[in-house]
């Protein structure tokens, strides 16, 4: 079965509190529980990540990229648009990646409108809300 992770970067343990009105209302536990649900009816595993610590994150990543897991999902959140070595450890794991947003990044200020993750990324999701994430997973779940 397919181990699929979905890293989500700091400040999105506070999802349905923190800016509701750029965020929404639901929380990490909901992404989660609809993620679980979604992986079930793909036969696909998930294993969620959190932290507000980018070096956490980065060994995380080295971590999953010598252990039997077939894809990443990141929500790398500010650490998008300032972390040269989260995204050297993206392009370093010899995995595919997806980074997903949920608010549109190019609808929003200068600084987050441009994604230091990106390149090291097979694609890129912004603005879809949750549903970024379900496609995101069903586009990994796809791959050979």
């Amino acid at each position: 079965m397919k181990r699929i992770v979905i890293i989500n970067g700091p400040n999105l343990d506070r999802l349905g509190k923190r800016e509701p009105s750029i965020y929404g209302d639901q929380t990490l536990t909901d992404l989660e529980n609809l993620l679980t649900d979604e992986a079930a009816a793909l036969g696909v595993d998930v294993i969620f990540y959190q932290s507000n610590h980018e070096g956490f994150i980065i060994d995380e990543i080295g971590e999953y990229s010598d252990a039997e897991v077939f894809g990443l999902i990141i929500n790398p959140g500010a650490l998008t648009h300032t972390s040269l070595a989260l995204r050297d450890a993206l392009a370093g794991s010899d995995l595919p990646v997806i980074e997903v947003h949920i608010s549109n990044i190019y609808k929003r200020e200068a600084i987050r409108q441009h994604s230091m993750t990106a390149d090291a990324c097979i694609g890129v999701i912004s603005g879809l809300g949750f549903d970024g994430y379900v496609a995101a997973l069903r586009h990994l779940a796809a791959l050979d």
